[in-house]
């Protein structure tokens, strides 16, 4: 079953939340999952992996933070498909497109307003019957990194599973409380250059990190709507993800 909701950010901006939960009328919740979109927004594949946890127990909640810095889903979609077009002159002129519609995403504040919404969904959630305070985070590549910095904001997260996103600085790392379970490309190359002083950073800060680096596998590897989907690896890692968060959130 779905739906979705609105909820209000701090600054009394609302945003559109996407809510799964699981299908059967009897079916227990085994916990609360915020899972945050990629770059391209809250587009329709976002939607079925919120199904896909669902459909293990899990009361998901999927966030649109990127149309309050104008991406909103279907210029998102449109994006997406022209980017992983196969025609090397669609992706080329798609370039400045794409540039302009993240530009407000670096604006200063932003940051700040999407951990905020952020943590409105965890209130959200915590409210939720059956819950029970059970609440992890999820995210993929834009939504890897802001799941690194829920995770640093707000100590209610009991596990973060960020896929190939951006770890914050050290002085942030050093506030995570959760279990960390970060998935990687092997092919990805900024973020594997930047992986052994992330691992560092974990380990001075005392938080329990385990990085995956997946041979030969590309960054959005898991999006199986995108040029780069590596099923293996996709199928591997759900796996693994579903183990942690039994491990770390519903059996801790």
């Amino acid at each position: 079953m779905s739906e979705t909701i609105q909820l209000t950010a701090p600054d009394d901006t609302q945003f559109d939340v996407y809510v799964a939960r699981p299908g059967a009328e009897d079916a227990a919740i085994v916990g609360g999952l915020v899972l945050i979109h990629e770059v391209w927004g809250l587009v329709p594949h976002i939607r079925d992996v919120a199904d896909r946890f669902a459909e293990e127990g899990w009361l998901v909640a999927a966030p649109d933070i990127l149309s309050k810095a104008g991406v909103a889903p279907h210029p998102g979609e449109e994006l997406f498909e022209l980017l992983n077009s196969p025609d090397e002159a669609v992706r080329t002129a798609a370039q400045p497109r794409l540039r302009d519609a993240l530009s407000e995403m670096r604006a200063p504040g932003y940051a700040e307003w999407a951990v905020q919404a952020l943590t409105a969904v965890v209130d959200w959630l915590e409210e939720q019957p059956d819950v029970d305070g059970r609440i992890a985070v999820t995210g993929f590549c834009f939504g890897g990194t802001y799941a690194f910095a829920l995770a640093a904001s707000d100590d209610r997260i009991r596990a973060a599973v960020p896929f190939y996103g951006t770890a914050p600085s050290p002085d942030r790392i050093a506030q995570i409380q959760a279990p960390v379970l970060a998935l990687y490309g092997e092919r990805d190359p900024s973020l594997i250059d930047a992986l052994p002083a992330v691992r560092q950073a974990m380990a001075d800060a005392g938080v329990d990190f385990e990085a995956v680096v997946y041979p030969g596998a590309q960054h959005a590897f898991f999006n199986d709507t995108g040029s780069r989907y590596s099923a293996a690896h996709a199928m591997e890692a759900w796996a693994r993800v579903l183990e942690f968060l039994d491990e770390k959130v519903v059996h801790a």
